[in-house]
């Protein structure tokens, strides 16, 4: 962990390549490439998604499509991109140099991630296509183009989600803190919604970065197109799920699409996993959409958590239909803070998310409220534990 007083967005960390989606260019090492496509790439993009059949996710979304969840991004604006811009909602520009509501992005970082969480395509199969494609996007600008992020403008981001009662937060970024959004990471944690943050991308960083690195953020690595470790992600005992993370084409501005490598692609995939689950359940706390990714990971590397792959690799069609306890129970989940005032309990049923064909079983799950109160005092990194038992669905 760097202690620059930025927060750097994990795509310009890496080599950046513009190629047309016809072209054949090496890969650079451990880089991120990043493919600006043109938007006649849009008959063949949809299979060039190659997560979203390693997802399963034509399964998941006759379950869930995500339906009434917002998921804010804050990042570098979102462009309404064809294959987007219905499921844009109007933000916001915490820094100057924006059109007014976060749907400008001169650079395509926050546009691909928005895309890979909620794209919803075009007619016949054609365009990108989100993992949860009728969830909403707030749109935050708080990253320049080509720039570095300022922590206390992503913490305005984070305070001004909070606002607008969200209830996914993705952050594809890292960097250092500071006492305002270490207080906003934890109120918004405290408000019932559910953070995603990426974990970090080698070589640039070597220790899983900020605010993932925050007990109770979702900490995301990545995987490749074999279910591996991808080389640029980094390890660490704060991972708590992985996602694919190589190779992954989402869409760019001015109606193209880009091909990205690294731990911003993941995150996004798992920020809109935790709309899925928040879709189908939405009575279920932030904790427990949590505890269900990471409860019915695919268990990887060694039997249990480990710091490669956390609990292991989401599996969608599970978190949307097992049966799993909740937290308390002895399965392994991602740390929630300690509550500050007594629980409750609540019934978390599952919702029709306006499909048919949803086949999800309805054992009722448990899940315990945090009532927030008070103030956060700054939260240095906590390790969690190595001895963590091991996903209660391991395969």
């Amino acid at each position: 962990m760097t202690t620059l007083a930025v927060l750097r967005r994990l795509s310009t960390l890496l080599t950046v390549a513009v190629v047309v989606l016809t072209s054949s260019q090496p890969a650079a090492a451990t880089t991120l490439r990043l493919t600006a496509l043109h938007l006649h790439g849009a008959d063949r993009v949809r299979n060039d998604q190659w997560h979203l059949r390693y997802l399963n996710i034509y399964a998941a979304h006759r379950i869930a499509q995500g339906r009434g969840i917002t998921v804010a991004v804050p990042d570098t604006g979102v462009d309404p991109h064809p294959d987007l811009r219905t499921n844009i909602l109007r933000g916001i520009d915490i820094i100057p140099g924006g059109s007014g509501n976060g749907k400008q992005d001169r650079d395509s970082h926050g546009t691909g991630m928005a895309g890979l969480i909620a794209a919803h395509g075009q007619a016949d199969g054609m365009g990108a296509l989100g993992i949860a494609p009728k969830a909403k996007i707030l749109p935050v600008y708080d990253t320049p183009a080509g720039g570095d992020g300022n922590p206390d403008a992503l913490a305005q981001s984070i305070e001004y989600a909070i606002s607008k009662k969200v209830h996914v937060i993705s952050i594809s970024s890292v960097g250092s803190t500071s006492p305002r959004l270490d207080r906003a990471v934890h109120t918004a944690m405290a408000s019932n919604i559910v953070v995603v943050a990426a974990a970090g991308n080698r070589p640039e960083d070597s220790d899983v970065g900020y605010p993932a690195s925050v007990e109770g953020v979702i900490a995301v690595g990545g995987v490749d197109r074999q279910g591996r470790r991808a080389t640029v992600s980094v390890t660490g005992p704060e991972i708590d799920v992985a996602a694919p993370a190589v190779d992954i084409y989402s869409t760019s501005i001015d109606g193209k699409y880009r091909k990205g490598t690294g731990t911003s692609n993941s995150t996004a995939i798992v920020a809109g996993a935790a709309a899925l689950i928040r879709s189908r359940y939405p009575y279920l706390p932030a904790s427990e959409v949590a505890h269900r990714l990471t409860a019915t990971a695919i268990d990887k590397g060694p039997p249990g958590r480990d710091d490669e792959y956390g609990h292991g690799v989401i599996d969608l069609v599970a978190a949307l239909t097992a049966d799993v306890p909740p937290l308390g129970f002895g399965s392994a989940t991602a740390s929630a803070p300690a509550p500050t005032a007594a629980t409750t309990t609540a019934v978390a049923e599952p919702a029709d998310d306006g499909n048919s064909a949803a086949t999800a079983r309805g054992l009722v799950t448990l899940g315990v409220i945090m009532a927030a109160g008070g103030t956060w005092a700054f939260v240095a990194r906590r390790r969690r534990r190595g001895d963590d038992p091991p996903p209660r669905i391991s395969r």
